[in-house]
């Protein structure tokens, strides 16, 4: 991607534009790739956006280091990964899968003579193409385990008058709840905010997702295995 080719107008773009270019100058001999996520990468970044700028190195321990700060006003969150490594994560399936599928599948690359993000995709790709039913199951269960602890909890600080703490636990609660019909249904997310704003749960209060995660509970367990189950059953 050429620089006319990123809306240098927009002064994230900009930025964008010229960290890639510090990168470049700076370690030439170490980087393979430069690209973004995020916003900025579907085209529909605003004023509050971040840049999401990932480095990808040919070897351990070289290029910038990974930073997190604001330039200019702008926050930027600077990722650097190996080739390698960034390849085996795409491969790999985790229970964050519908919050981290998107980089793997939508990064726009600033500089990539290789097309090593293209790589990156269809590695991704290949690996759900392969994915078995059961394995989005086993990940949605400690989802769903980590979504219905969290909202015990906050039951509890709720009757105990501590509000504040219940908010954050619910809002976890969410969170969690909304990953688990992301990876039932093969559904990634473009952040935390979409994840629970897609699956309708960004303002369901605590029976309403009561009732949420007693209907994920009994899918889960018509899909092979319940969430509760006995002491042996957890070797299995």
């Amino acid at each position: 991607m050429t620089q006319d080719e990123m809306d240098v107008a927009n002064p994230r773009g900009y930025l964008a534009v010229r960290l890639r270019d510090v990168v470049q100058r700076r370690w030439s001999a170490d980087v393979q790739a430069i690209g973004v996520h995020g916003s900025l990468a579907h085209g529909d970044d605003t004023d509050g956006s971040d840049v999401n700028l990932v480095v990808v190195t040919y070897r351990p321990g070289t290029g910038p280091r990974p930073s997190l700060r604001r330039v200019d006003g702008i926050l930027v969150d600077l990722s650097v990964v190996t080739a390698d490594e960034g390849l085996r994560r795409a491969r790999e399936l985790t229970p964050r899968w519908p919050l981290v599928a998107d980089r793997f599948l939508t990064t726009r690359a600033l500089f990539d003579p290789h097309g090593w993000f293209a790589a990156q995709r269809d590695a991704h790709l290949g690996r759900l193409a392969e994915a078995r039913p059961a394995e989005f199951s086993t990940l949605a269960r400690r989802n769903w385990c980590i979504a219905s602890s969290a909202h015990a909890r906050a039951v509890r600080l709720a009757e105990w008058y501590d509000t504040d703490a219940a908010l954050v636990l619910i809002a976890e609660a969410r969170l969690h709840a909304a990953m688990v019909t992301g990876l039932l249904s093969r559904t990634y997310f473009r952040n935390r905010a979409d994840a629970v704003k897609r699956t309708g749960l960004a303002g369901a209060d605590m029976q309403e997702l009561a009732a949420v995660l007693k209907t994920q509970a009994a899918d889960l367990t018509a899909r092979g295995r319940p969430v509760d189950g006995t002491l042996a059953a957890l070797f299995d």
